[in-house]
């Protein structure tokens, strides 16, 4: 695929995400742009990557062939009506928000557009991400796999053919990343109180959290109920820490927090 130009609007957590994952694919920073209205973001990402920069949405959209839409869902109204004086036809618009269903969009920019909705997560920053993409019927073969292979610079990728399927993605996927690492950052609570120092904590927790995803991929054939009795011999201390999860109701936690996630997600869909 010859590189096209592409422009970030907005210059956040996953913009910085996408970015390094296309430049460490191989993507030509010259062909990237970042818009954002305040410059330490801007510089930092110019300062990592090599990319363009500029405080102005309309500078960057212009000469771009795909424009990501990085920016918080109720920012999005504001982008749009900054750039509906463009004639946006033969632009192809990736959106990273939460919430904002594809149909407003058009209402935004004030015309109609070609529009891929996308949730990615933060590990596309090192090449091991997910991210969910939808495309109506309008969309052209073309242009998904246009954005198909631009977002898979940073990982997986997964097509939902519904677009509230995407709200599942985003418990499942794009705000999972935080649950791990909340995980993590309880157990290694738990082993300082108990006088282990930090950093060996930290160290030990993360090899043991990769090693775990790692034999979960590479053992597709094994249910994750067989991996974690693998590991849970009766009477054993695995087997005592399971009981004390399993007693505080961590699947109906699990299970509240994910729907939780997907509620919220529905709600700004209404709000925005």
């Amino acid at each position: 695929m010859s590189q096209k130009n592409v422009c970030f609007i907005g210059a956040g957590n996953m913009t910085r995400s996408i970015v390094s994952g296309l430049v460490k694919s191989g993507y030509s920073p010259k062909h990237i742009t970042a818009a954002n209205p305040s410059q330490p973001k801007l510089d930092a990402l110019q300062q990592d990557f090599g990319i363009n920069i500029t405080n102005d949405n309309i500078e960057a959209a212009k000469s771009a062939d795909v424009i990501v839409l990085g920016v918080k869902p109720h920012l999005m109204a504001l982008v749009g009506e900054q750039l509906s004086d463009l004639d946006l036809s033969n632009k192809l618009i990736i959106t990273i928000a939460a919430g904002v269903t594809a149909k407003r969009y058009s209402d935004y920019f004030k015309q109609e557009i070609k529009l891929i909705r996308t949730m990615p997560n933060t590990p596309t920053q090192i090449g091991v991400g997910l991210t969910g993409l939808f495309a109506g019927d309008d969309i052209s073969a073309e242009d998904k796999t246009l954005c198909e292979t631009l977002m898979a610079t940073g990982g997986e990728v997964f097509w939902v053919n519904k677009e509230e399927e995407l709200n599942q993605v985003i418990a499942l996927a794009g705000s999972s990343p935080a649950y791990f690492f909340l995980f993590l950052e309880a157990m290694v609570e738990s082993a300082v109180k108990s006088g282990m120092a930090e950093v060996s904590a930290r160290e030990m927790a993360q090899q043991a959290a990769l090693g775990a995803a790692l034999m979960v991929k590479q053992n597709p054939d094994l249910s994750l109920t067989q991996l974690r009795n693998n590991v849970t011999s009766k009477g054993g201390t695995t087997a005592q820490a399971i009981a004390t999860f399993e007693q505080g109701n961590i699947r109906g936690l699990v299970d509240d927090a994910m729907t939780n996630c997907i509620a919220r997600a529905q709600e700004m869909a209404k709000q925005y």
